[in-house]
């Protein structure tokens, strides 16, 4: 009897410290739940995103004219996409806003701090406007920094001849680089233009448009594709240059028409098994051609295969979410907005769908013109599964070194609307929609 009255107690206390100890280890911060609760609160920041916004812009009354210029030429109505291409309309603010509402990351806003404001003018971390138009995104996991390329437009607007296009003669490719996405460093023009051998594809003044980098890891080279022509665009080629830095300098390589065909709007989207494609507008924009690259990336192969065949889209930014290919592209319109459209696909070389427009919120015109910009590049988020960011430009034909980023959220998730062209009844694959917002940011000042 004396053993088990003295047991009782020692398993009483056995218990306790158990218990104890149990208390002290659901204190302590654990990796998987603290990234769990970030997950679900990340989730609840962008369902705040997936709200609708709309936008009531009105426009101004008429101005008034001489009852001889009102008979010789009556007055059509104006419409807002009139007002956004008219550099004296009194609403150029709204969709232009001034240096004083400009995106300064050298100023600390405390909470206000890492907004997007689509339209406004950003600058880089020594207080310019970013000149990075029509690009793309590198994420380089050997530097674990994000790397921006874009057209470097810090020049005149003119037109080559009365009929011509607006245009900035070649400057080169801009690159930037943040961890963060919203701090950008400037790291020069890491592809310049000649400036003196007019034979020289990158002579100031030929056309440099759309470039694009991709890493390659057998190589252990960064390669650059972009849009090269001539200033009428009749020479319709893709050109391509090599680094061994992300930073450059690139050197640039030679330029020719893919598969044979013309090239003009064009990118590059490497898949997970590290095989890169070349996506191009061609037969006069009338179709998208997509083919797969060399082991290198510096050439095409034989491959190729015809989407979107007389649909006249251009401006494609691609990418991939849970196996499934999705692309978003624009209307050919030239300089002035026109509405977007995505498309889908099991496989990147097609048959690919078209799934309707996938803009929401604003008003009717704001998604019949892409929020008055142009597709150029999707964005993914690691960890943040189904969300992206939606990259386009707000051209600005008046005066193109002061065109805008437009930077939006963009999720995969819900049903297609837009039933299939050839078969009866709705895709499998998700619905692609990107979110207006006048300024938004992402969860927990996010870095990848």
């Amino acid at each position: 009897m004396s053993g088990s009255r003295c047991s009782l107690p020692v398993a009483v206390w056995s218990l306790v410290g158990v218990l104890l100890v149990l208390h002290l280890y659901s204190l302590l911060p654990h990796k998987d739940a603290l990234s769990g609760d970030l997950q679900i609160q990340s989730h609840k920041h962008f369902l705040e995103l997936e709200e609708v916004e709309e936008e009531n812009i009105q426009i101004p009354p008429p101005r008034k004219r001489s009852p001889r210029a009102a008979k010789r030429r009556p007055k059509r109505t104006t419409t807002l996409i009139d007002e956004f291409l008219d550099e004296s309309s009194q609403l150029r603010h709204v969709f232009f806003p001034d240096m004083k509402t400009a995106i300064d990351p050298r100023e600390d806003r405390g909470n206000d701090s890492f907004y997007y404001y689509p339209g406004r003018i950003w600058l880089d971390t020594e207080g310019n406007p970013i000149q990075a138009h029509g690009g793309g995104i590198l994420y380089d996991e050997r530097s674990s920094m994000y790397y921006w390329y874009g057209e470097y437009k810090d020049g005149p607007t003119y037109h080559a001849h009365k009929k011509g296009a607006a245009r900035v003669d070649i400057i080169g490719v801009g690159c930037y680089s943040s961890k963060d996405l919203w701090m950008w460093k400037n790291e020069g023009i890491v592809l310049a233009a000649e400036e003196t051998n007019e034979d020289h594809d990158l002579h100031k003044s030929n056309v440099l448009e759309r470039p694009k980098v991709i890493y390659n890891e057998k190589t252990w080279k960064y390669v650059m594709w972009m849009h090269i022509d001539d200033a009428n665009y009749t020479k319709a080629h893709v050109g391509v240059a090599v680094s061994d830095s992300p930073t450059g300098p690139f050197d640039y390589l030679y330029s020719r028409r893919p598969h044979g065909f013309d090239s003009r709007d064009m990118t590059i989207f490497k898949d997970d098994d590290g095989v890169a494609y070349l996506i191009y507008s061609s037969e006069d924009n009338s179709e998208l051609h997509i083919g797969p690259l060399t082991e290198d990336y510096l050439d095409v192969t034989r491959v190729m295969k015809r989407v979107l065949v007389g649909q006249h889209r251009e401006a494609p930014a691609l990418f991939k979410h849970q196996g499934t290919y999705y692309m978003v592209t624009s209307g050919c319109t030239g300089w002035a907005p026109n509405e977007a459209m995505a498309h889908a696909s099991g496989s990147i070389l097609g048959p690919w769908e078209s799934m309707g427009n996938p803009c929401i919120g604003g008003n009717k015109i704001f998604r019949q013109t892409t929020f008055f910009a142009q597709s150029t590049f999707v964005l993914p988020l690691p960890g943040l599964s189904g969300y992206f960011i939606f990259m386009a430009d707000r051209w600005n034909p008046a005066d193109l070194r002061d065109s805008r980023y437009v930077w939006l959220p963009l999720t995969v998730a819900g049903a297609a609307d837009q039933p299939l062209e050839y078969d009866f009844g709705f895709p499998l694959w998700s619905r692609v929609s990107i979110y207006w917002h006048r300024r938004w940011r992402l969860p927990y000042r996010w870095s990848g």
